[in-house]
């Protein structure tokens, strides 16, 4: 039961579909960066009750990696953009 939810999460962690951040507005990337850090927040929960309930130390070790792997890289691609954005068109409007 627990092994099939793990392996659940994992398939939800690959299958995450990369948008193209570069033709959204600020406020769409705001809404994307704000999604995806409640999206890993939820993940880390989610693997803290696996480990509650028992799951092997290695398993839950392996499943971190790739959510700060993948939605870390999601994260920064976004900030990426977003910060890009905000130069362009509120410091630097040239």
């Amino acid at each position: 039961m627990i092994g099939e939810d793990i392996r659940n999460l994992i398939q939800e962690l690959n299958l995450r579909v990369k948008k193209d951040y570069q033709k959204l507005t600020i406020e769409q990337l705001s809404k994307e960066l704000r999604e995806s850090m409640e999206f890993e927040q939820q993940t880390f929960q989610r693997i803290e009750e696996f480990e509650k309930k028992g799951v092997e130390q290695d398993l839950a070790d392996y499943v971190k990696m790739i959510c700060k792997n993948t939605v870390g890289r999601e994260i920064s691609d976004i900030q990426e953009f977003y910060f890009k954005k905000i130069d362009n068109e509120y410091l630097n409007p040239n």
